[in-house]
């Protein structure tokens, strides 16, 4: 080479457009490298999460291959729905391979509130402990209704047990004979409640907090709990909670526990699951204006003349 010459390849010659092309394939592939880091970094946050575990659960209920089985009574919509007085709506069940009915919408000033749970979910639990008082206290005045879709997205993370299957059917069992004592009940499972990763309770112990919740025709509760009687069911609810549609709702599917669905809007909860939070949120979600403490009250009802 002589002295004072470039040893770059000339523009517009061969070696220039190969050294071009080689610079592009090497573009090429730090991108693709950089997509997949970030494709990784996306699914293992999914996993590491206690809440997303859509892939986990889409194997697992697939595998079970049970035989589809008509749901329990009262939760036609694939949850029950609770109103004054804590009485649940009387509904037929949904029968094998069919879809699932919205249920009827609320009285003007009634706000309609969904949730969707799993029993083992830690993070459900808190919600629940935060929120259960203010939440009866809507429902039981009238000034809201409840829905409560027991799913099963933790089947595996309970030493094998299949605990959040189980106290999913539980709660259908429940549903299904003493639908009056289904908030009660349903409270009492997030009481001390079992921590992810341990066996959760077994049988015998659900039944005694069916019992403790004042759980009517316990006899027929304790076989349905004890044969599982709606397992299947639990698991077609799950997936067609993870799959949607939502009826009503403004998001497609179910991907985290809980769920909360305020008229038909999803509530962006913090870890904390402050109260008033929620009571803000169910404040502008209805659209009316409340004084004092943002908590809803009932709509005012006319007195019979005597």
């Amino acid at each position: 080479m002589t002295y004072g010459e470039s040893d770059r390849p000339e523009p517009g010659g061969s070696e220039a457009r190969e050294a071009a092309k080689e610079r592009a394939r090497e573009l090429r592939e730090l991108h693709k490298k950089k997509e997949r880091r970030r494709r990784a970094t996306v699914y293992l946050s999914v996993l590491g999460g206690t809440l997303v575990v859509l892939g986990i659960v889409a194997v697992t209920l697939i595998t079970m291959n049970q035989s589809p089985a008509r749901g329990p009574l009262n939760m036609a919509s694939d949850g029950i729905k609770i109103g004054e007085e804590l009485k649940a709506v009387r509904t037929g069940g949904v029968q094998p391979n069919t879809t699932p009915v919205a249920s009827k919408s609320n009285a003007d000033g009634v706000i309609d509130i969904q949730l969707y749970v799993d029993y083992l979910c830690a993070t459900c639990g808190t919600f629940e402990q935060n929120n259960a008082d203010q939440l009866r206290q809507w429902v039981s005045t009238g000034a809201a209704t409840l829905e409560i879709h027991p799913i099963a997205l933790l089947t595996t993370k309970s030493a094998g047990t299949q605990y959040s299957l189980r106290a999913a059917n539980a709660a259908a069992c429940v549903a299904e004979y003493s639908p009056d004592s289904f908030f009660d009940f349903h409270d009492a499972l997030f009481t001390d409640q079992p921590e992810e990763g341990t066996e959760g309770l077994t049988d015998e112990q659900l039944v005694d907090r069916a019992r403790q919740s004042g759980v009517g025709s316990i006899a027929k509760v304790t076989t349905c709990i004890q044969k599982k009687s709606f397992s299947a069911w639990v698991q077609a609810a799950t997936l067609r909670a993870l799959n949607g549609p939502i009826p009503g709702a403004d998001i497609p599917a179910i991907t985290t526990a809980p769920t909360i669905i305020v008229d038909g809007k999803k509530f962006s909860y913090t870890k904390d699951f402050d109260p008033k939070e929620l009571a803000l949120f169910v404040t502008d979600a209805s659209g009316d204006q409340y004084t004092g403490t943002p908590t809803p009250t009932p709509t005012p009802t006319e007195t019979p003349a005597p």
